[in-house]
């Protein structure tokens, strides 16, 4: 079975497929994926993810294993188990399960994680857990997907985004040193400060890597694995996030917003809020 862009092997007791109660991402560029799944009569699941897969499940003795790491235990409602993308993982049950899945993309999480400059920041295996916080927020994205989202997708966008900032803030953990081929905080903190102060200009690759002491090439590549997205991506993300804060303001007619943060003209503006938020820009000042 395929869920999202995830490929997982998904099979209840008698060797179906698990009933889908909900499923989906709002439009625009979260990142997230919920899917609500029913196994009855007993669970299988196993996988190497592309995604980050966070799984919160009803009571049940279940058997998990992540990265040859194995653990059989009584999980209570709302347990949390994190499986980061890229690692084997799986689970058997021989009892019904509902199961809340949240599948995020790693370059979002290390896009969120470059936000608050924890470059290092890597997403904590877990067989057993729980945060109470990260469960009301994945029952709102299943909420929201199942009633093809009526508060809109700005509002389930936020709420992805909300649920990206818990996991980093609470199931994330730092390296010990610096990896090799990776930005260093205080370098992103110069880069920052650069675009912002020249956000209604042209700004090229060329003089965010001579900020950063690096070649282009070398500057972009770095960079897209430190951030999560390619440096033209992240000052588009710097732009849009100064835009949407004047737009909210109501200071500012939308063309002078677009001029003051480096777009085209309106229209320019209004396609990537469209593109990244998946509403317009009218109904983003709704």
């Amino acid at each position: 079975m395929t869920i999202g862009i995830s490929a997982l092997y998904l099979a209840q007791g008698d060797g179906g497929l698990p009933t889908t109660l909900a499923t989906g991402s709002a439009p625009g560029e979260n990142g997230v994926s919920v899917f609500s799944l029913r196994f009855r009569g007993g669970l299988h699941f196993s996988a190497t993810p592309r995604q980050h897969l966070i799984w919160f499940g009803s009571p049940v003795r279940i058997d998990c294993r992540i990265a040859g790491r194995t653990l059989r235990h009584e999980a209570p409602a709302g347990s949390l188990a994190i499986c980061p993308a890229g690692l084997d993982c799986g689970a058997d049950a021989e009892e019904s399960v509902d199961a809340l899945v949240v599948a995020i993309d790693p370059g979002q999480l290390a896009l969120a994680a470059a936000e608050s400059l924890a470059l290092e920041a890597q997403l904590n295996e877990h067989l057993r857990g729980y945060d109470q916080a990260l469960l009301d927020l994945a029952r709102a994205l299943a909420s929201e997907s199942a009633a093809d989202y009526p508060n809109g997708p700005l509002y389930w966008n936020e709420v992805a985004s909300g649920f990206i900032d818990g996991l980093v803030a609470r199931h994330t953990s730092g390296v010990a040193s610096q990896a090799r081929g990776m930005l260093g905080k205080d370098v992103l903190g110069r880069l920052r400060d650069y675009v912002v102060a020249h956000l209604d200009e042209p700004i090229e690759v060329a003089a965010l890597a001579g900020i950063a002491g690096r070649s282009p090439s070398h500057f972009s590549h770095v960079f897209t694995r430190s951030v999560g997205i390619t440096p033209h991506r992240w000052v588009v993300h710097l732009r849009l996030q100064c835009a949407i804060e004047l737009v909210r303001e109501g200071r500012s007619g939308l063309a002078e917003i677009a001029a003051r943060t480096g777009f085209a003209d309106q229209s320019h503006l209004s396609r990537w809020v469209r593109r990244v938020h998946g509403v317009s820009l009218t109904q983003l000042v709704a």
